[in-house]
């Protein structure tokens, strides 16, 4: 979704002569995705990226997920998770399958590293807290509500301003996007897209690190996380352009899609990726028609998994939800509102919940360590007490 962007000093023509002022050359690097034919930028070192010092197996990255139990529907409590540390090492997943992994981070610690995610892209979600992400590409602040999109191979830290920050993480080995039927032929959003161009923002400030010395790097590509250890600062882009960088867009500039009566859930759609979408519920006026009814319908999950990240405000739909629990309503089952609320949100005229939702077209599967965060009986919720 990116739109061209410029930052630093660049020269006229790629492929060009780029010269310091000693003379020396700066290290062009092309970083573009499907090859040659996806988006891509093009960014001009003090040192080749390719430089290292010492490559070493850091840990293993893969889940450990479940035996198959009943289907039915699941409540992860998140806002009871106490693992913390800094942005990667406190991630914790609750959810995955082949094309994505869904998690949380309770952020209290300044990374004393970089990171670069080499399978995929990875979005963010801001639920508290705020900072600032460091990356090649410069710098994003951060606040509540925004969604950060970091592309595949971008190296990056995140440096909290907040004595907390807390991320939704979603780690997919694809790319993420706006979805395709709000955008034109040309890339550019329509009139109908419920947010534009100006709620999208690219990195703020581009800081060039020359100096020398031994900075470490971890890659996580193929399930494991591998250290690389640099003599040279690993945020040492001179100036780059190009399509391919950091964005974020904050859920509060999503502007919601209401009609007379119940609309489906497609038009929360905020992204997309390989098998999965990922939706924002906002702040809204109810439907209109005198007779209708605001509460969702029960309805199948015919092909597609669904979570609902809960963040703040009154969940109409739900009881028993507070900030931060996650829930899954699998495929195979319909799933709809508890009882009693149908009946009470007649006559409402608005919402102000605020939550997040992934539908995946796969299944997902659960990891083992999330059955601590689980309310068991969250499943006989919809039973008549």
């Amino acid at each position: 979704m990116p739109f061209y962007k410029k930052m630093g000093s660049i020269p006229r023509k790629r492929h060009t002569v780029f010269r310091k002022e000693d003379g020396s050359l700066y290290r062009e690097q092309v970083m573009g995705t499907k090859g040659f034919s996806g988006m891509q930028s093009i960014l001009y070192h003090h040192d080749a990226p390719t430089e290292i010092v010492k490559s070493e197996l850091y840990e293993n990255c893969h889940l450990e997920y479940e035996e198959q139990t009943d289907l039915c529907h699941r409540h992860f409590q998140m806002n009871q998770e106490t693992k913390h540390g800094d942005a990667v090492s406190a991630r914790q997943f609750v959810l995955g399958n082949d094309d994505l992994i869904i998690g949380v981070a309770k952020i209290t610690e300044t990374m004393d590293y970089y990171y670069r995610n080499g399978d995929g892209d990875e979005l963010l979600f801001v639920h508290y807290g705020s900072g600032k992400i460091e990356s090649m590409f410069g710098t994003i602040t951060y606040e509540p509500g925004d969604y950060i999109i970091i592309p595949i191979g971008t190296i990056y830290r995140v440096v909290p301003s907040d004595e907390e920050t807390k991320f939704l993480v979603i780690e997919t080995n694809s790319w993420i996007t706006t979805p395709k039927r709000y955008r034109n032929a040309h890339g550019q959003l329509l009139e109908h897209s419920p947010f534009c161009e100006r709620d999208i923002f690219g990195p703020e400030k581009l800081e060039t690190f020359s100096e020398k010395g031994s900075f470490e790097v971890r890659t996580k590509s193929r399930g494991f996380l591998h250290s690389h250890f640099l003599s040279h600062h690993p945020l040492n882009v001179e100036g780059w352009d190009g399509y391919l960088y950091p964005w974020k867009i904050n859920i509060r500039d999503f502007e919601p899609i209401t009609g007379r009566i119940h609309m489906p859930p497609p038009i929360h759609q905020m992204f997309e990726g390989n098998n999965f979408v990922v939706c924002s519920f906002v702040p809204r006026m109810y439907d209109y028609h005198p007779e209708s009814i605001p509460a969702p319908y029960y309805h199948s999950n015919v092909d597609s998994d669904e979570v609902l990240y809960y963040v703040e405000g009154n969940f109409m739909s739900r009881k028993g939800i507070n900030e931060g629990s996650l829930t899954l309503h699998p495929s195979g089952i319909p799933h709809g509102p508890h009882p009693g609320t149908i009946e009470a949100s007649i006559g409402k005229k608005e919402t102000l919940e605020l939550a997040v939702m992934i539908d995946t077209f796969r299944p997902l599967k659960v990891v083992k360590q999330a059955h601590a965060l689980e309310d068991s009986k969250y499943k006989y919720s919809w039973a008549p007490k």
